[in-house]
């Protein structure tokens, strides 16, 4: 019986092989893509933005962001690295009065 469950073995492993060819072959005919998103932040942080200028980083939860640093605005909080909000945040500041201005254009 051992040369049934042999071929029992690489039958499941054909099929398995199948499958996975099967998932890669439709996600790229219909345009779709196995990305990885990455967080703007690891765990037990929160994302903060320079304030007049370009540029984030992350603080611990619990702690308040350093002078010229600034929490986003509720709402608007980037979490994952391309994601609507870090594009947005891309081309926009905060001033120091708190207000959402665009950032300028660098040549």
């Amino acid at each position: 019986m051992t040369g049934s469950r042999v071929g029992v073995g690489r039958a499941l492993a054909g099929v398995a092989v199948a499958a996975v060819v099967a998932v890669v072959a439709v996600a790229t005919l219909t345009g779709c893509s196995l990305r990885i998103e990455e967080a703007s932040c690891g765990g037990g942080e929160y994302p903060v933005l320079a304030v007049n200028s370009g540029g984030s980083d992350c603080v611990p939860d619990g702690e308040e962001p350093a002078q010229g640093w600034a929490r986003y605005p509720e709402g608007k909080v980037p979490e994952k690295v391309g994601d609507e909000w870090d594009t947005y945040w891309s081309t926009h500041t905060l001033d120091e009065k708190g207000e959402i201005v665009e950032l300028p254009e660098v040549r």
